[in-house]
């Protein structure tokens, strides 16, 4: 496979992962937990919940550090992303509010998680610096 098709299968991956954690916010049926802790530092700070998953993620990185793990391209476009796209998709997303909506909302957003996970990790260029999805 070509750098430049890694290089988009990553950008597209990342990109339907975040846009896959904006409809489960919008579904309101629960989230996985790293995206709990994501949602719960955005309420009490009044930081959006995409810069909060930045910020996060520069944590864990940074707890990479005496592990001496080294971050691939891919964990490091990670890093930004995931939570712009999450940032990005939000507002566009209508908050559905009938039981059937929110529940393909959320159908949808675990589908999306698989494929932009699928996506990003097949690029082969790094994990994300969290993987729990």
């Amino acid at each position: 496979m070509s750098m430049t098709r890694r290089v988009i299968q990553l950008a597209a991956g990342l990109w339907l992962f975040g846009a896959s954690v904006a409809l489960l916010v919008r579904a309101d049926l629960g989230l996985p937990s790293w995206d709990v802790l994501h949602q719960g530092v955005s309420q009490v700070t009044d930081i959006p919940m995409g810069y909060v998953v930045i910020l996060a993620s520069v944590v864990v990185m940074l707890l990479w550090i005496p592990l001496r793990q080294r971050p691939g391209a891919g964990t490091l476009a990670n890093l930004l992303f995931v939570g712009l796209a999450l940032e990005a998709t939000l507002p566009i997303l209508p908050t559905p509010t009938e039981p059937i909506w929110r529940a393909l909302f959320m159908i949808g957003g675990i589908v999306l998680n698989g494929v932009g996970t699928g996506l990003y990790i097949g690029a082969g260029l790094g994990p994300g610096p969290v993987t729990d999805s």
